[in-house]
């Protein structure tokens, strides 16, 4: 199984335990203090890293895509211009965010939407890089992220396994340290839309790259069932309340539930051990209380 060091002295892949990313996304509000609290609180969750979401409006999008109404009830403005200029925080805020990730001590990183935002993120000191599913068949934007030669994780929402497999080879001649998420991008995703057995297809197909889950259902038992199928990056959305404006907080989890899942995420872990089959220690006891009643029908060698 695939194994690298996506930031000095952390390991992902292989038997390392699953790496947990707290994905605040635009989950803040476009309040910077909201932002470090959430940081605050995947830090006591037990996640392992926060991420956030940065774009250059002017970059990504045209005037006409702007300046176009935005009547939604999650709409922070009159336009989508002035709806998502509501949810970006600036370069200075972004190393404010970035360091107070590093006094609470975990990690930081973000999707770039663009190069003019990946270009910021690089200097910034991002360990690695995230394209998000939306992105997922932009190869012109996935290889200019791959020249700067930091490790590359890639969720597939909305693709087939066609253009997973183009990414790929695409990416393979850059030679970098790739993640591929199984991802379902609906909010929330139905269960029977999600096929977590895509999460094993990947690792048959792909046997060099890091393989995990991003996950956009309601409550935790999937998540929990991806990492006991192999998933060894698992993101999801973090919220402070369900309830607030913005059409993520529903796919969301809020700080009891994100808690509950590095929990059971854990749990998981530890009681996938081994695959030798013995008889454990804890066992012992139980074992040797039933020879006790019933020695003279065991044979000799089934004794303790």
């Amino acid at each position: 199984m695939a194994s690298f060091e996506l930031v000095p002295g952390c390991w992902v892949g292989g038997n390392c335990p699953c790496f947990i990313i707290a994905e605040i996304g635009q989950n803040h509000q476009g309040d910077i203090n909201i932002a470090k609290n959430m940081i605050e609180v995947a830090k006591k969750c037990g996640a392992n890293c926060v991420k956030f979401q940065k774009s250059d409006l002017n970059s990504r999008f045209n005037k006409a895509a702007l300046d176009r109404p935005y009547t939604s009830h999650h709409s922070w403005g009159n336009t989508y211009g002035q709806h998502r200029a509501h949810l970006e925080f600036s370069e200075s805020q972004f190393k404010e965010l970035k360091k107070h990730a590093e006094r609470h001590e975990i990690i930081f990183s973000a999707s770039g939407m663009d190069m003019v935002s990946l270009r910021f993120l690089n200097q910034l000191g991002v360990p690695f890089f995230k394209i998000g599913s939306g992105d997922a068949n932009n190869y012109s934007l996935i290889q200019d992220v791959a020249r700067f030669g930091k490790p590359l994780i890639v969720s597939t929402g909305m693709q087939s396994i066609d253009t997973v497999q183009k990414v790929y080879y695409l990416l393979k001649q850059f030679n970098i340290k790739l993640g591929f998420l199984h991802c379902v991008s609906a909010y929330p995703a139905p269960p029977s839309d999600i096929n977590l057995r895509v999460i094993q297809s990947y690792q048959e197909k792909f046997p060099d790259v890091v393989i995990g889950y991003s996950g956009h259902e309601t409550g935790t038992d999937i998540s929990i069932a991806a990492v006991a199928l192999g998933a060894k990056i698992l993101e999801r959305h973090l919220t402070l309340d369900k309830t607030w404006k913005g059409s993520d907080h529903c796919a969301s989890l809020d700080p009891e539930e994100f808690q509950q899942l590095v929990s059971q995420v854990r749990n998981v872990e530890t009681a996938l051990g081994s695959h030798i089959k013995i008889v454990r220690e804890s066992e012992i006891a139980c074992y040797r209380k039933i020879t006790l009643v019933h020695s003279q029908y065991l044979p000799f060698s089934h004794q303790v």
